[in-house]
């Protein structure tokens, strides 16, 4: 996992995060990288797969059965990432 450095943060916002950790039972450290992970990542996002296949039924070109089939079927994996080598 990648490092982050995050310099000149007022002291009320650090205290401010210090609780907000305890209050969740858990570390100012991991505290923040929920914080960080929720707002990159919201729940609500719209994902292009989503996106595509809602574009496909309301275009007419997928039945619901065949839509739950093509989901079934979807790696959810992370892609691995390219290499150059």
């Amino acid at each position: 996992m990648t490092s982050i450095t995050i310099r000149n943060v007022p002291d009320e916002v650090h205290r401010a995060l210090r609780i907000r950790a305890a209050m969740h039972g858990r570390s100012t450290e991991a505290e923040i990288r929920g914080i960080l992970e929720q707002a990159a990542k919201p729940e609500g996002r719209l994902k292009l797969g989503t996106l595509l296949n809602s574009i496909a039924r309301d275009a007419g070109g997928l039945s619901d059965a065949e839509a739950r089939r093509f989901d079934k079927l979807r790696d959810r994996a992370p892609a691995e990432p390219m290499r150059f080598e």
